[in-house]
């Protein structure tokens, strides 16, 4: 069975939906009962067992606690999925340690917590998957989030280490990472900003079922990493090359990137601290704009495939230059 954390809305959920559609049991944790009882709904709307357990990941008390009830009530948590976060859009000099605190303990630590009770569980039976939702930001930070890049690098970081620890201890317990592009998520609803215009993921855009896609793919591959969506790639690849040409092109085009021309309420609500009332679903406002596949990802999953072909064609070209 499969645990997801931040399975009330977007990724989370899309994830949920993806395991529940290939037979899993799936335990749904996040903090908004709303958003959680909807998303057990669908999954046992695709035959599947949900068990819901509203948690907030940022305290490890909670978040031990509902790994022992899983274990209790659906068995053995073979994969467990980090996947929770929360963020703040704001320059550094206008954000406060308060807020950088909530965003590190959720988004950073809210991993930390999970995989410290996956292993718990998962390193007696030397068997299990943890997959870190990461995102390419733990690689390029950007302007305006540097909370949640400072989050999504800690975690990297984190999950580096752990990695090498399991390979010394010659453990069958795996840890791999998914790093994300901008996806269409209500996280753009609910996020904390101090702009007086609506946020918006930076394009292109992908709907979160290429995210969950990519999630399920990393539960069952031997990958260290999977990357989704091409330019994110080449930004990556980008970066160790010339990572001040990256300063200077987000310097110009980080901020206009990230907000659309709809002004928003000085009432906003946010979930920093709470979640918030309802079910916000698993997409943003951003359809029309989002994609639905990654060839980039596609690629990845067929990888031996297109190597295969690849090999075939050039055995094939140099036996033609040999005659």
């Amino acid at each position: 069975m499969v645990v997801v954390t931040g399975a009330s809305a977007g990724v989370g959920r899309a994830t949920a939906r993806a395991f529940a559609d290939d037979g899993w049991s799936v335990a749904l944790l996040a903090r908004g009962s709303d958003g959680l009882q909807a998303a057990a709904k669908e999954v046992e709307e695709r035959d599947a067992r949900a068990l819901v357990i509203p948690t907030d990941v940022a305290d490890p008390e909670q978040v031990e606690r509902a790994a022992t009830r899983v274990e209790d009530e659906l068995g053995a948590i073979d994969v467990w999925v980090n996947d929770a976060m929360v963020t703040v859009m704001s320059p550094v000099a206008q954000t406060t340690a308060e807020e950088y605190r909530r965003v590190t303990e959720v988004t950073y630590l809210g991993a930390v917590h999970g995989t410290l009770a996956a292993l718990r569980r998962m390193r007696p039976r030397d068997l299990g998957v943890i997959v870190q939702v990461g995102s390419a930001l733990s690689y390029r930070a950007i302007p305006l989030q540097s909370a949640y890049c400072a989050g999504k690098h800690a975690l990297r970081g984190f999950t580096d280490s752990l990695r090498c620890e399991l390979l010394h201890d010659e453990s069958r317990v795996r840890v791999t990472m998914v790093q994300l592009p901008a996806l269409n998520t209500p996280q753009f609803e609910w996020s904390r900003i101090r702009f007086p215009r609506q946020p918006q993921p930076v394009p292109p855009i992908y709907q979160p079922e290429v995210a969950a896609r990519a999630i399920v793919f990393a539960a069952s591959a031997r990958r260290r990493e999977v990357w989704v969506g091409s330019k994110n790639a080449f930004l990556m690849f980008a970066n160790k090359l010339a990572p001040a040409v990256g300063d200077h092109y987000l310097a110009r085009t980080g901020y206009e990137s990230q907000f659309t021309d709809e002004p928003a309420s000085p009432q906003r609500p946010d979930n920093l601290d709470h979640p918030l009332l309802g079910d916000f679903g698993c997409h943003g406002r951003f359809d029309e704009r989002a994609r639905e596949r990654s060839l980039q990802l596609e690629a990845t999953r067929h990888r031996g495939w297109l190597l295969l072909i690849a090999f075939a064609l050039a055995s094939g070209l140099a036996l033609r230059w040999l005659a």
